[in-house]
């Protein structure tokens, strides 16, 4: 049975996932956090749905040895595709990253035109379109593609950089074109070019940032069940990776906004139960 004391558990094929830690660590300072970056298979988005689902229920068996009171799918591929399938079948609550963006899209819409914007895989899922939808028949769902954002992130480009610039407005003119009033970022990258978004969508445009949301949701599930940590807690932060742990403390930086410290290596073919819990107890 998990307590107020046990740590938030969140996981992602690599980096963009930490986007949604450092809303976590805003929101739920008290929160301890362990992160698990599965940076030797990624990318998900390019696997069938049944290879994407066995990768996360193997994620989350590994995270489920630390005790989590909460596990995040900060991943767009699997909370679209494995997280449905997974439903019920753990008793530590699973949360993931579409259906908080999707509700901020319907709440914050005023013209009921939302554009979203995301890796080809999200957006070829129509997971979003198909969400928002669902909580609102009338909102009109403009999707693009924005295969080049991912790389130039990871390559340290921001907003300020002219080749962002140049490839925000060409993927950009669809949306503008339509006149959508609400912009989701549905890649846990993006929030870091959130300013040149939104420098090319205009200031009457709402952002909606996935991670942000996903953190406020996880906040009212905890609450909700009285799980939260206590304000004088102090919090614990331990993050894993499949492969390359040093690359991903060093572009994990940026994502993070803070240093992570030391990065642990779990390889993928030590995923399983007893190992997991070896790893955990050792960590």
């Amino acid at each position: 049975m998990s307590t107020r004391s046990n740590p938030i558990a969140v996981f992602d094929s690599g980096l963009g996932g930490l986007t949604v830690v450092r809303q976590l660590m805003r929101r739920l300072p008290a929160e301890s956090i362990v992160y698990f970056g599965d940076t030797a298979r990624v990318p998900y988005g390019i696997k069938s749905a049944e290879t994407v689902t066995r990768f996360a229920e193997e994620n989350i068996e590994f995270l489920e040895a630390f005790a989590p009171k909460l596990i995040i799918a900060a991943c767009n591929t699997a909370s679209a595709t494995a997280l449905p399938r997974l439903d019920g079948k753990y008793t530590v609550p699973l949360c993931g990253v579409v259906q908080p963006g999707a509700r901020a899209a319907v709440r914050k819409t005023r013209n009921r035109r939302v554009g979203v914007i995301g890796t080809e895989a999200t957006v070829g899922s129509s997971s979003y379109t198909r969400c928002i939808t669902e909580l609102n028949p009338d909102v009109r769902v403009v999707a693009r593609a924005c295969p080049l954002l991912v790389p130039l992130v990871e390559e340290g480009r921001t907003s300020g950089d002219p080749v962002v610039r140049m490839v925000l407005k060409e993927y950009l003119k669809p949306l503008k074109d339509a006149r959508v009033d609400t912009v989701v970022l549905a890649c846990t990258h993006y929030p870091l070019l959130k300013p040149g978004i939104r420098a090319v969508m205009g200031p009457g445009v709402q952002i909606v940032d996935s991670a942000r949301e996903t953190a406020r949701d996880a906040a009212d599930i905890l609450a909700a069940s009285g799980r939260l940590a206590r304000a004088n807690t102090k919090a614990v932060h331990r993050f894993f990776a499949s492969d390359h742990p040093e690359r991903f403390a060093k572009l994990g930086k940026r994502f993070l906004g803070r240093p992570l410290g030391a990065v642990r290596l779990v390889q993928p073919e030590l995923l399983n139960g007893h190992l997991a819990l070896r790893v955990a107890e050792q960590g």
